[in-house]
């Protein structure tokens, strides 16, 4: 079961149970070779992957879309708990080991929390904060409710594999 949640003012919750043991999960999420089989949902793809997986670590990927698109995406890592938690920031880069350059807007932060699940599975939530009420929005718009859950149902296919 999914569940969405607008949560407070400035952010949007996607929650639910994967059937997938977390570790995979974890996996899918830090590993470049796992997280390009299914970041976007398709047809959309991330390429150019890469991790420093570390607080102050860099994250990077090329989105890609169906008709050439390319929008680069990075961050830094702000915590990372392995195979429990994941935080990261658009608000600052990593360049040449240089952590915490502001990237010049910031959008949001997410945080991923992996749990197991009573029964079996990974309870999986994802947070994204953003910065005011209006970047909320357009991440509503850009369709964050169907992109993440067709995104989380990806992950859980790939995540199952492993």
């Amino acid at each position: 079961m999914t569940s969405i949640e607008t949560g407070p003012p400035h952010e949007l919750v996607l929650q639910r149970t994967l059937q997938a043991p977390r570790m995979a999960i974890w996996r899918c999420w830090t590993e470049p070779a796992w997280m390009a089989q299914w970041f976007c949902p398709k047809p959309w793809f991330v390429s150019d992957v890469t991790t420093d997986l570390r607080p102050g670590g860099a994250v990077t990927m090329v989105m890609n879309g169906p008709s050439g698109e390319k929008f680069p995406n990075n961050g830094v890592y702000l915590e990372v708990t392995p195979g429990q938690r994941l935080v990261f920031t658009d608000a600052f880069t990593s360049t040449a080991g240089n952590a915490w350059q502001p990237s010049g807007k910031a959008f949001m932060v997410c945080e991923i929390t992996l749990t197991d699940a009573p029964g079996g599975g990974t309870l999986y939530r994802a947070v994204a904060r953003h910065w005011n009420a209006q970047d909320r929005e357009s991440h509503l718009q850009m369709g964050f409710l169907d992109g993440w859950g067709t995104a989380a149902d990806q992950l859980e296919a790939v995540a199952k594999t492993l």
